[in-house]
């Protein structure tokens, strides 16, 4: 089974590189590596054609990035990983392996930080996503390339929607072994105040938000909607 790794990518340039070269072992198995870019200024689809084997512009947005690769792929199964996010070693065995008897998985994540508390974060995330099949962006989400229907291109939340469609093909394969993703998002914003965001825009969109406007929640930009 040949995997094709889509990374979707916007102003990337700080992290492209080594993403790509710890990724480099898989292409020397014979998978494919695929960048989708979002239209970065920076630099990053330059850096990132000499380390992978297909740079791809799309419209922003990383449903519509991560779609885009997908149709530009050629493996039998897709991977998903976001450009600050580092795979374990075997991934591709593990993945394989996931696939002879499910369609699509995650792995479980940890957050590289000193903050203690983002351990417990990262527990906590991967408890709620074994306990209810939703898998996050964080947790290099995979999927058979026969069962993979496209995330659905909305400004956030693509992630959750498109693992409450997969979950009605079957239950995700989760992974005990662990993706290592950056604590960029918390530090920059703190961490309690972090996650009571995304806990009130999960909670939004269970009630029915539109995802434009908790993607402008997200960015600072809008107000929780009525």
């Amino acid at each position: 089974m040949k995997l094709s790794v889509v990374i979707p990518a916007l102003n990337e340039a700080g992290e492209i590189g080594a993403c790509l070269q710890a990724l480099a072992p898989l292409r020397g198995r014979g998978h494919e590596v695929i960048v989708a870019d979002g239209g970065s200024d920076d630099g990053t689809p330059a850096l990132a054609r000499a380390l992978c084997d297909r740079v791809i512009v799309a419209p922003r947005g990383r449903a519509s990035q991560m779609n885009a690769g997908a149709r530009g792929a050629g493996g039998d199964a897709l991977v998903f990983l976001h450009a600050d996010t580092r795979m374990p070693p075997a991934a591709d065995e593990l993945i394989v392996q996931s696939l002879k008897t499910h369609v699509w998985g995650r792995f479980d994540v940890e957050i590289e930080s000193r903050r203690a508390s983002l351990k417990v974060v990262a527990c906590a995330m991967n408890l709620r996503s074994r306990l209810t099949g939703i898998a996050t962006g964080d947790q290099a989400i995979f999927v058979r390339r026969d069962a993979f229907a496209g995330f659905p291109e909305i400004a956030l939340m693509e992630d959750i929607a498109f693992s409450k469609a997969m979950k009605r093909r079957g239950a995700p394969a989760c992974l005990r072994a662990r993706v290592a993703t950056s604590g960029r998002r918390w530090e920059r914003r703190g961490v309690l105040r972090t996650i009571f965001l995304m806990w009130r825009l999960r909670l939004l969109y269970f009630f029915g938000a539109r995802p434009e406007d908790l993607a402008l929640l997200y960015r600072g930009e809008g107000r929780a909607p009525d």
